[in-house]
Parts: C-alpha cells; sequence; structure tokens
C-alpha cells in the first residue's frame, strides 16, 4: 500500500474542504446507525451522513451495519428472516451505553426525515440485490427528493450494477480493499458511470486521489479516526473523509484552513 503523506506537524498545505461524513453518524461517541448518533453527527459539524442499509422480511430497509442484529441490539437474529414488526420494539443503544437505552433500529425512511435536504447521504448497501430492494429504494428516493443527495455504495459491485440499470440517474461509489496502480480505472472496469470511490484510507496517496478527482470522480476513503491520519487525510486531498468523530475531523480543517 502506498504510504500516506506525512503531515502530522505544525502545518498543511490544502486546496479543498473535504465532505466531513459521519460514519454509521458519530460512531465513536453513540450507538451506530440510530437516530441520536445521525442528530449527534450533525450537531459535531458533519456535512454527509454515512449508513448501511438491510432489507427486512417483509420488503422494509432497516438502517443497521451487520446481517444480524446480535451485537447492537437486545435480541438476535438474522434480519432478513424478521419482519419490521419484530425489529421495532429492538434496543439499539444499550449496548452502547445506558444513556442510549430505547433507541431503535431506524427505518431509511425514519433517516431521511430527520435529515435536513442539504446533508448527503451515503447509503451501503449490505443485502443482495433484489427488485423488491430497489423498488423501495427508488420510492423512497422519490418520496424524500433525494435522488441528487443520495449515493448509494456497496462492496458488491454487482449489486451497484444492477441498481444503476433501474435507477440509471442513481449517484453509485464504488467500495473496495486493496492498492491499484490505477484506482480511477477501477471505476471504469466497473461497466457504469461511477460517483465516487470509496476505498481504505491507506491504499491511495495523494497521487492517486489527484488522478481520480482529474477524471471528476469523488473519492471518500473510509474509516479515518485518529488525530494524526486524520491530518495526513486532508493532506492527501481526499473530497470526503469519513470518521467515526465528526467533531475531531471539523477541529483539525479549522486548525488547517484553506
Amino acid at each position: 500500500m502506498p504510504a500516506m503523506p506525512d503531515n502530522s506537524g505544525s502545518s498543511i498545505e490544502r486546496k479543498i474542504r473535504p465532505l466531513i461524513i459521519g460514519h454509521r453518524g458519530a460512531a465513536g461517541e453513540a450507538p451506530e446507525n440510530t437516530l441520536a448518533s445521525f442528530r449527534l453527527a450533525l450537531e459535531q459539524g458533519a456535512d454527509a451522513l454515512e449508513l448501511d442499509i438491510h432489507e427486512t422480511a417483509d420488503g422494509q430497509l432497516i438502517v443497521c451495519h451487520d446481517h444480524t442484529v446480535d451485537r447492537t441490539t437486545d435480541r438476535s437474529g438474522s434480519i432478513r428472516e424478521l419482519t419490521l414488526a419484530q425489529l421495532g420494539g429492538l434496543d439499539a443503544g444499550s449496548w452502547f451505553s445506558e444513556q442510549f437505552a430505547g433507541e431503535r433500529l431506524p427505518l431509511l425512511a425514519d433517516v431521511f426525515a430527520a435529515t435536513p435536504p442539504r446533508i448527503m447521504v451515503n447509503v451501503e448497501v449490505k443485502c443482495s440485490y433484489s427488485p423488491r430492494l430497489s423498488e423501495e429504494l427508488r420510492r423512497l428516493l422519490k418520496e424524500f427528493d433525494r435522488q441528487d443527495t443520495v449515493v448509494v455504495s456497496a462492496f458488491s459491485h454487482k449489486t451497484l450494477q444492477r441498481l444503476k440499470q433501474d435507477m440509471p440517474s442513481l449517484k453509485v461509489g464504488l467500495l473496495y480493499v486493496g492498492g491499484f496502480v490505477n484506482h480511477a480505472k477501477l471505476a471504469e472496469l466497473s461497466g457504469m458511470e461511477v460517483y465516487s470511490l470509496h476505498p481504505h484510507v491507506l491504499s491511495m496517496d495523494a497521487e492517486d486521489v489527484a488522478q481520480a478527482v482529474s477524471r471528476g470522480l469523488q473519492v471518500y476513503p473510509y474509516t479515518v479516526n485518529d488525530r494524526e491520519h486524520l491530518i495526513q487525510a486532508v493532506a492527501a486531498g481526499f473530497t470526503g473523509i469519513i470518521t467515526d468523530y465528526p467533531g475531531r475531523l471539523k477541529d483539525v480543517l479549522e486548525q488547517f484552513p484553506i
């Protein structure tokens, strides 16, 4: 993997202000993928929210990272085998802190309804493609007028291709692991119009970022949390940075203004 620039000193040179993208909200300080976490991210200055969705047994799009609810709720079970009624009453906050007891697994619709229209939402699809998933996503984007302010990403590029076929104007982002000689080429090889690249932060250096940006791509690395790596990511020129600590990234940007 290429080395990130060493800019942990007192000053860095940067030409853009990257988007502050709250990973699962402000997952370092609140239970991930809950409305409490998303609210905190916005309070801390996030420009965008990143979240994960699964399709329930009855075709609803619920916000949760794992395929099961075991880790982040007070119950267990596979999301695809549970209905919204079964999922709706689960406690998704107590595992993190008693302060968040009673937080629920939100629907994607709940997040759209609670998020200002100017805030971009990065929806990562964790489940497999299905026509029902595609239709529900299309319906929500239209209902909340989110066609221009949502980026749909996935590690399954096949899923993205099928969603893009269903919704040609959909903004899609490629999630991937590993370094490439030419990251921008990955977008070309995908066989579809790509809006953004979502690499691991250590897989790209400033030259890689500049090359991708010159091709019209947004570049949103994951997941950058400690101060040193946040400074390095800002210096590398990423157009957005996904972090569990939006407030920490905001502090870095204020310390090193354009």
